[in-house]
Parts: structure tokens; sequence; C-alpha cells
């Protein structure tokens, strides 16, 4: 094909009549347009002295002057002509050649041009044939790892029938292998801090006698930095059971690096066996040390199964929820401070019956906050979902969370604790029982507190050595109160599948201590015997006043 019959005309280029002979005088000026006022100044410009309009060379070459072919020869980018709806090849330009080899003209391209379909381009010609508008493809990849933008222009020709396409496709291979590593370092730093962050979560959950638990946590796809929600689960002794959840706001390791702080001290705050509220005015102070510009919020709850009840403390958190057994659910009121590190704020305790049956749910906002939503509307689908939602702990994270639309695309980390107290009857029921006896002053507070758990630990069939155990331990703590304690006091004897819990509560709030008692010393064995013949023991005041000491005896199987 003789390509200089064929010039190329882009859509919306006017062009100019052709001319007479190839010596022909360019159009006049006025062809152009009016004349630029500076050029219809007075010869001598004293703004530009020595310029004279005469001099001015007022012929404005037109496009048809310049070779199209030596134009696009000489383009760095890969150019080809091809025309007609078989996509014929007219030509192609040295740095085509050079790329893909020489192409014979006439030619199809679906039969000469592979990388054509390695590109994608042959639907692409066919739509920009039957639109008449360009097309582009970007970062388009070659079977030899070339990278290639290609934008598809129709032009038109009074020699060829059929419109064409002109090709124009740039080599961004650098630019895509230097994409390329930008995505896989910031997947590895994504990967890395998130490896991070669920380092600092509890890699298993602690599971307590009487509670089914678990949790779930999905980190924020928005870019390669995670946030700081947290949770955790933490075993007090003598049934009861700590749950936390916070969520430090902001992203990235810094982010992370405060939760982990705040998790330890909230594990080590814990094992003081301290009230809600007192655990989270350590934390408070805590908080602002570690960083005052860290805005943290946190709950702080603990249950006990002799109570049925959750004991609570919130740091600008949001509430917890609690669906009972009959589907109806409830939200956790005041009081509520202010979040993690703000200092000069008492916070205090509620509570919220969590009766057998019942599932209570922990969350961070990222479960729950939308944009142009108000976080309390969040809140509420919340508790439409938990009021549908049944099944194990798991089945109901994973519900709530495809109840309130969170997937792997979500763009904020995602938190959730579900704590199921479950209610159990049949065989299941007869493993745990309880067992309560006042105890009055007096010389015959002892014997009465020895013959109670004798009857007690018989009745509920455990070995004689056990049995046994249990009575001694019994006797030891009983005469530790009467001895140190005053009255009102109590003995509890509490049996779950997995242990036996011995605990007497009295009015004074002195906490006994293990110490070594000399050989002449009649007195201060009894706390060294309890953590001798004992699994664990433990003491902690109790709200109004007064202290419970416990201790535990892991059965046997």
């Amino acid at each position: 094909m003789n390509f200089t019959r064929w010039s190329a005309r882009l859509p919306g280029t006017q062009r100019r009549a052709a001319r007479g002979t190839e010596g022909s005088v360019p159009a006049a000026r006025g062809e152009y347009g009016p004349r630029p006022e500076h050029l219809a100044a007075d010869a001598h410009d004293p703004d530009h002295p020595g310029t004279s309009v005469d001099t001015l060379d007022t012929d404005v070459p037109a496009l048809e002057d310049f070779s199209v072919r030596d134009l696009l020869g000489r383009l760095p980018g890969l150019v080809a002509l091809v025309y007609g709806p078989e996509h014929r090849i007219a030509y192609v330009n040295e740095a085509y050649a050079s790329a893909f080899g020489p192409r014979t003209p006439g030619a199809t391209v679906a039969a000469t041009c592979p990388e054509a379909e390695e590109l994608g381009l042959l639907p692409l010609l066919d739509q920009v044939l039957r639109s008449g508008k360009p097309r582009t493809v970007k970062s388009r990849r070659t079977a030899d790892g070339g990278s290639y933008t290609v934008t598809c222009l129709p032009v038109d020709s009074p020699h060829v029938e059929g419109a064409g396409v002109l090709v124009h496709a740039a080599d961004v291979t650098d630019h895509a292998v230097a994409a390329e590593r930008l995505r896989t370092s910031e997947r590895r730093h994504r990967e890395t801090a998130v490896t991070l962050q669920r380092s600092l979560l509890p890699q298993e959950l602690e599971q307590p006698d009487d509670l089914r638990i678990a949790a779930t946590y999905q980190p924020g796809v928005t870019d390669a930095a995670v946030g700081g929600d947290w949770y955790d689960v933490i075993t007090l002794g003598a049934g009861r059971t700590a749950l936390v959840i916070g969520d430090v706001m902001g992203r990235g390791v810094r982010a992370a690096a405060v939760m982990g702080q705040l998790r330890t001290a909230v594990r080590a705050y814990a094992r003081l066996d301290l009230p809600p509220h007192e655990v989270l005015q350590l934390l408070d102070g805590l908080a602002a040390e570690i960083d005052a510009s860290q805005i943290a919020t946190c709950v702080y709850a603990v249950h006990d199964p002799n109570e049925g009840k959750l004991v609570y403390a919130s740091a600008g958190h949001l509430p917890i929820l609690v669906r009972d057994e009959d589907g109806t659910v409830r939200k956790a009121g005041d009081p509520t401070g202010p979040p993690l590190g703000t200092g000069g704020w008492l916070h205090a305790s509620g509570s919220l019956a969590l009766p057998p049956g019942s599932t209570a749910v922990l969350y961070t906002d990222g479960l729950v906050e939308r944009r142009r939503e108000d976080i309390d509307e969040g809140v509420d689908a919340l508790a439409r979902a938990l009021a549908g939602a049944s099944g194990t702990p798991q089945v109901v994270c994973d519900r709530l969370l495809r109840a309130l639309g969170v997937t792997a695309e979500h763009d904020d980390d995602v938190a959730v604790l579900v704590v199921q107290h479950p209610a159990r009857d049949g065989a299941d029921a007869e493993l745990f029982h309880n067992a309560a006896l006042e105890l009055l002053g007096g010389v015959e507070a002892a014997p009465r507190a020895r013959a109670f758990a004798s009857g007690v630990l018989s009745s509920w069939r455990f070995p004689v050595e056990l049995r046994d155990l249990g009575v001694l331990a019994t006797s030891e703590l009983v005469a530790n109160s009467l001895q140190h304690g005053t009255p009102p006091m109590r003995l509890r004897l509490r049996r779950t599948d997995r242990r036996l819990i011995i605990e007497v509560t009295d009015g004074d709030d002195h906490l006994p201590r293990r110490r070594r008692a000399e050989t002449e010393d009649e007195a201060g064995r009894g706390i060294s015997i309890i953590a001798t013949i004992a699994s664990s023991w433990g003491s902690r005041r109790t709200p109004g006043g007064g202290k419970a000491v416990w201790c535990e005896f892991a059965l046997p199987g």
C-alpha cells in the first residue's frame, strides 16, 4: 500500500484546501484569522527596538507542509496505522518494528500481530471503528513482560474505503515494574503491621467454666496501617471473668504499640481483682503517661456467676448490648466517662443482668460507624441484628459482621467480642451446683462450716481425697475470717464441670497475704496451707466494704 496516498485526518481537525501544484504558495494569512494586534502595530516597536513587522515571516506553515510518515517514524512511541473492518496494516513506525518486529502492509492485525491479542486490542479496535471515539487502555502486559499504555484514535482517508485506526503505544514497563514493587512493599508492610496487631491480641481466648466466648478482629483495608482495636478475656479466679474491649484512635504502628501497652496494663490491673471503675482509673493515668495526644476508649466488665450479672465501667466506649433468651435486646446505660488519658474524671461502675441463656456483645466503632450516618443509628442496627442472631458465639460473630455489611474490603478495623451465658439442663446442669452458709460468730462457726462442707461435697459425689482437701481448705478459710475478719461472714461452695471453688466473705477489707511462719509461731500458717493444697487462691475487696478469700481445686479427669 502506498502510504503517501493516505493522508490521515484526525476527527475534528480542519483540512485546508488542496493545493494546485507542488510549489504553490502557502495560503494567505487571512485564512488563519485576523492579524494579531502586535503585528499590526507600527513597524518600529518601542518595546522591541530593532524589530520590524516587515521582517516577520507571516507565512505560517500548515500541517500538510510536513511529512506525516517522517513525523510518525521519529516518534519514540510505538505507532501503527490500520484500516478497514478487518484491521489491515497500513504502516508501523520504527519503534513499533523494534519492539514487536516488522509487519507486512495489508496483512490483518489478528493474523500477524500476536501482541494485539496479548494487549486486548482487537475488541478495542472494533469499538473505535463503531463509535468513532478514541479509546485508551492502561498498563497492559505482553507475554515477554513488557507493559504498554495504548491509545486508539479513529482516522479517515479520502483514498481508502472505510475508516482506519491510529494505534499509539507508550512503553510503561519501567513504571509498571516500579508500581508493582511499590505494591509489593506496601503489601508486605501491611502484612507486617497486621501481624504485629494480631500478635498483641490474645492468641487463644480463655474459656471460663460458666461462659462461652468468641471474638473476631478484622483489619481495615484503607492503607498499610492497622488500627488500635483490641479485646481480652481474663479469668480472675473463683469463677469470675473480666471482659475487655478497647480502641486506640488513629492508625499505624504507634496506635498498635499504645494498644499493646494498654492491654498489658489491663491484665496486670485485673490481677489485683479491683472493681471495674478502679481499673479504668488506673488505666486513665497510664494512658496519659504513654501518650497524652493518643485517645483511647475502653470497656472493662466483670462477670460473677454467683450474681448472674456484668459489672462494668466505660471510658468513652460504645455501650454493651445484651440479648435475652426471648430475643429482647438491652443496652448498657450510664455510667460512661470520657476516653482514657483525659484525667480529672472519677469513673463509676454500673451493672447489667446476664442471666442463663443471654448473650452479651462488646464491639468497636468500626462495626457500627458509617459515613453520613449517625453512630447511634449503627448501634440500633446492631441491636436489631443481635435480636435475630442465635447459635454459638462464633456463629453470632459472623452473623453480626454480615448483617452490618462488614466485608474483606471494609475501610475500618473491627473487633467484636461475643459472650454467652448458656442455659444448662439435663446431665450438663448436674455438673454445676452452688451452696452457701451464713456464718455466725462464735466457737461453733468453724465446726458448723466443716460439717456443712463435708455434707455438700459428699452429695456432689467428689472422691474422698478431694472431699477431705475441700473440708481442710474450708476450715482454714473460716478460721482466718473468724480471727481477722468481722461479721457478716458467709461460706460459699461452688462446683463446675472443671473445678471446686471455696469462698469465704466477711466485713473487714484487710486482705490476707502469705507469709513465712517461724517454728515457734502459733498462727500465720493458714494461707500457706491453702496455697499448698489448692490449685490457686486469691482475695479481693467486695463492693460496699469487706473482702472475699477463695481457693480452687481442679477436678480430676
